[in-house]
């Protein structure tokens, strides 16, 4: 069970530094109005703050499932070409 644990711990941790970093740098393509993007973003970023806050709990399932649906939200922007950005 330790082991599972510190997987969790590693994965949540690579995830929420990868999306940080690219978070900082979201740029609207221009194709959703400044309004929905500015929601959106809120949303991501509220993820986010979620998972530090699970973090600092030591509730790693929950800080997973929030840096990775924030991540969800973060691609989905990428893909649908909503915002400049990388996948990798």
């Amino acid at each position: 069970m330790e082991k599972t644990k510190e997987n969790l711990v590693a994965e949540t941790r690579k995830w929420l530094e990868r999306l940080e970093k690219k978070a900082k740098t979201v740029k609207s393509t221009g194709k959703m109005s400044e309004e929905h993007m500015k929601e959106v973003i809120r949303n991501m970023n509220a993820y986010i703050s979620d998972c530090k806050h699970f973090m600092e709990i030591d509730d790693w399932v929950r800080a997973y499932e929030a840096v990775i649906y924030a991540w969800g939200i973060y691609e989905t922007l990428v893909r649908l070409n909503l915002i400049e950005g990388r996948i990798d």
